[in-house]
């Protein structure tokens, strides 16, 4: 039924998009986030209200939150109409805040959201959520769960550590691992990989190519156009530090 849903979701955007008509060219701003609270205690939080407000700003200006699947079908050329003033919203990490603080304003203007997910502390660590809460909101038919490697690792600091070998090993557990336990727990093909802390090279995006993943995404600040090499597609990271005014900026390319 969920992916029913999803597909039902990327028709109606396609027709919007042939409505509206389409120009050769565009780029996409695709953001990066991280958790949610009424009140911020870190950098990498991102106020609740805040984030209301952003929605509000995209909704009002004309922008259209299109899912992450759409995007990269774009990006690589395989389809050549998207609505115009597109966004991708990402989360990374699986934070319980992402179910108790940002679905209900998900739910409340009905976009599409893709949520990169390191499975080694789903249903394990207090900060993160359960199986059954990343089940109920792929239920929704509004959020998608792909991967963020098995446990978040730093690849430069492992690269120095370990042998050659042992490093190659380390690097097929973290992305073949992540890939299938999260294709099972969620019963769907993970097709996109989010690089841990952003760190990437050509060794790691052919060996997640070998992996079966189609993407990747890194937190390059930029907007996303089909210049970009697949397995690096930039995102903007958002923080607490951001305000609606700086926001605005990110998205309009204005920075």
């Amino acid at each position: 039924m969920k992916t029913i849903i999803f597909r039902l979701m990327i028709v109606v955007l396609l027709f919007g998009a042939l409505m509206w008509g389409n120009e050769s060219g565009k780029q996409i701003s695709i953001l990066c986030y991280h958790r949610f609270a009424p009140q911020v205690n870190d950098a990498m939080t991102v106020k609740t209200s805040e984030f209301s407000k952003q929605l509000a700003w995209l909704k009002e200006n004309g922008y259209t939150v299109i899912p992450l699947e759409m995007a990269v079908q774009y990006l690589k050329g395989e389809i050549d109409i998207i609505p115009d003033k597109p966004v991708v919203i990402t989360v990374d990490d699986g934070h319980k805040s992402v179910y108790f603080e940002m679905s209900p304003l998900v739910k409340q203007y009905h976009i599409p959201v893709t949520l990169f997910i390191y499975p080694s502390v789903i249903s394990h660590t207090k900060y993160a959520m359960t199986w059954e809460q990343l089940r109920e909101l792929e239920a929704t038919g509004l959020f998608r769960v792909e991967s963020h490697t098995y446990w978040h690792p730093n690849f430069k600091k492992e690269k120095k550590r370990l042998s050659p070998t042992m490093y190659e090993q380390f690097v097929t557990v973290q992305l073949g691992k992540s890939k299938r336990i999260l294709e099972e727990k969620t019963g769907h093909e993970i097709k996109y990989l989010a690089w841990a802390f952003g760190i990437y090279d050509q060794e790691l995006e052919s060996k997640a190519e070998q992996e079966g993943y189609r993407a990747a995404f890194t937190i390059e600040r930029r907007h996303a156009d089909r210049g970009d090499r697949v397995m690096s597609i930039p995102r903007y990271m958002i923080v607490d530090q951001y305000t609606l005014k700086a926001f605005q900026n990110i998205v309009e390319k204005n920075q």
